[in-house]
This record gives C-alpha cells, structure tokens and sequence, in this order.
C-alpha cells in the first residue's frame, strides 16, 4: 500500500496496517507522530510501515490483554507549532493511550510537554537531543541513543581514524542539528582540536554556494555537518563542485537513501561519513520481521525497526500492568522488553541503559557500509 494514500488529515483515525484493516472498535489506541509531508517525510514513512507492522504483528498475537491497537497518524511536518497541535489533538480528539514519535527533536520537545500533561506515555524513535529525558518527565522514553553519545561516538573518529587537524563544523540552526553538532564540537575540543570553522544555514535552503566558498578558505580536513538530508545532501554536492575535497561527515538524520537523491547521485556521495545505531536489520530477533517488509516491497532502513520496537516496549508494558501510562513507564524502567532489536532496558529518565552507536559511510552504488 502506498504511504501516499494513508496521508489523511489529523482527525480521521487512520485505522490500518500496511494492507490489513482493523475492526473500527479497536481498543488500545496509539499515535504515531512525525514528519508525514515536507521534506523529512521520508522519516515518517518509516516511522508508519514499523508501527503499522508491529501493530500489526501484535494484534495477530492476542493484542493487548484481548484488546486489539488502532494506529492514529499525526502529521507535525517536522515544526514545532504544528507538533503541539498534532499532540493536543492526539490527546483531546483521539485519545490516544500512548504516542510514537515525534521525529525532529525540536517537535518531541514540545509536544512531549502535552503528552506529560496529560499524563500520557511517549517514546521516540529517533529524536536525540539530550535535553528531552532531561527535564523530569516520567512518561518520556527513547528507542534510540541521544546526541552527547554520538557525538563522542563521531569526535574520536574523526580524530582517531579520520586523524583530521582542521575541522568545519556546519549546523542546521534547528533542535536537532545544532546540539549534535555542539556535541561533536565538545569532544572534539576536549581532545585539543579546534574547530576552523563554525556556521548555521537555515532548513530549506538549497542554494550553499556563498557557504562553500568560506569553507574553501578554511581548508578543513573534514566538514562535519548536524542536520537531515534535505540539507545535507546539496551542500556536499556543492562541496565537490566547488573542489572541496574534505571527507563529509554527519549523523542519523541522513540515514535514507533520500539522501544519494538529494546530492543529486552516489558520485557526490560516496565517501560520506555518517553515526548510527548498530543496523539493526543485522540483528537475528528481527529477521522474521524484515522478511515481511522485503515481502512487502518495503526496505526497513534507518527508522523503521525503531518504530516497530517501540510499539512493542508499549505493547509489552500495557500488557504486564494495564493500559496505565504511570504504570507502564515505571514498568520500563525495572524491566527489559525483547524487540526487533535485541533486548532494551531504560534507566530512570527514560534514555536506553546502552547506545551502540557505530560509523557508516556511502559508497558509490548509493549504499552505505559500517566501517572499522
């Protein structure tokens, strides 16, 4: 079934997974907020196929207690204004018992402070800041690691593999990409390098060249970038047609084959370095689970397993303890759930007990590869 056709507005509950229909009485309703149109829908679309699969897979299984799970679609676009209406409508029109999402960290911040309000339990798949497990919340939970990690994670190697002198580091302006670029300059920094460089360009911009320009002067030998493809993929190519040859590092908002298009071909991006959590589509508890997909028709790259385990974390606290979110979230936090992606464990703020995250890079057929 083709994502473009599940794209309804916020308040008609979109009751569907992938192509099975759920009876319209389900009972455990569940929001799957993120990036649904603009230009990090791509992430959205991951977010959809592993929820509407895991739902999917659980409803087959028995459900929850007896109950079976409805997935509710909220389209924040990746803005944060939009992000508190999709969450209050979430909450106020649906009714949702729990929340998947949001994707763009400067959405989850946000509309995770509605959710926390109304004392419903939320977990992201991909939104990293540190800053969303850290202001107290009981409900809000991660699937993925958060950005000081990988940040440490691409600071040594650009240091230790990379053994780069001069580095430019590049941001987004945005939630997202200018802590993970902060916390890939604070490693850098307290192991002696200096950035050369340190500049903002704005989300939607297509057009680096005058960008381009002072990082040819700057003479970096690595250009590390914190932001998404839509961005990202422009500015290496622009990069190389201006003879910057300085290898392009950046992190999991470029994770999406989106990404060789927006460069505009594999030759712009081969090469690029990128952090993300161990490919989870390596790891033997989902191979029954990414067969579907490929079934399907569908690659479950970058986000997808993050969603579908993440409704599997609820699924398995509901059904241990009810549909309460306080119990539920203290539920997480002393016990581990098995996933698509090996087994999880929270600590007390809601962040994963262990990150794993690895390097990939690019290569010139448009894939990407861990590298040593």
């Amino acid at each position: 079934m083709s994502l473009k056709l599940l794209r309804t507005p916020l308040s008609a509950v979109l009751i569907a997974c992938l192509g099975t229909a759920f009876a319209a009485h389900a009972d455990v309703v569940i929001g799957v907020a993120g990036p649904f149109t603009g230009p990090n829908a791509t992430y959205g679309d991951q977010y959809w196929h592993g929820a509407s699969q895991a739902a999917a897979d659980i409803n087959a299984a028995g459900g929850i207690k007896g109950q079976k799970i409805t997935l509710v679609q909220g389209d924040d676009a990746c803005e944060p204004k939009q992000a508190v209406a999709v969450a209050n409508r979430l909450v106020d029109e649906n009714h949702v018992a729990a929340v998947v999402g949001h994707f763009c960290s400067s959405s989850t911040m946000p509309a995770s402070a509605v959710y926390d309000e109304a004392g419903i339990i939320a977990i992201t798949p991909g939104s990293t800041n540190p800053q969303i497990t850290e202001r107290g919340q009981t409900a809000m939970f991660r699937m993925c690691g958060r950005d000081d990690q990988q940040g440490l994670v691409a600071g040594n190697y650009i240091i230790d593999k990379l053994k780069a002198k001069k580095v430019a580091i590049i941001h987004d302006k945005d939630t997202y990409g200018q802590g993970l670029a902060d916390a890939t300059k604070a490693q850098l920094n307290s192991r002696g390098v200096k950035e050369v460089m340190y500049e903002g360009l704005s989300r939607g911009e297509k057009d680096f060249n005058a960008l381009v320009t002072k990082i040819r002067s700057a003479d970096p030998d690595v250009v590390y970038f914190g932001g998404c493809h839509p961005e990202a993929g422009p500015l290496v190519r622009q990069m190389r047609e201006q003879g910057v040859k300085a290898t392009f590092f950046s992190g999991d908002c470029i994770v999406t084959v989106d990404m060789v298009t927006a460069a505009g071909g594999p030759q712009y991006t081969k090469g690029v370095l990128m952090t993300f959590g161990k490919d989870p589509r390596q790891i033997p508890d989902g191979k029954a689970v990414i067969e579907k997909f490929r079934a399907a028709k569908f690659e479950p790259e970058g986000y997808t397993l993050y969603s579908y385990a993440s409704v599997q974390a609820l699924a398995a606290a509901f059904n241990a303890v009810g549909v309460d979110s306080a119990k539920a979230s203290a539920w997480l936090k002393s016990h581990p759930v098995s996933t698509v992606m090996g087994q999880k464990t929270w600590d007390s703020k809601g962040d994963l007990k262990v990150s794993d995250y690895v390097v990939y890079q690019w290569d010139d057929q448009g894939k990407y590869h861990e590298v040593p």
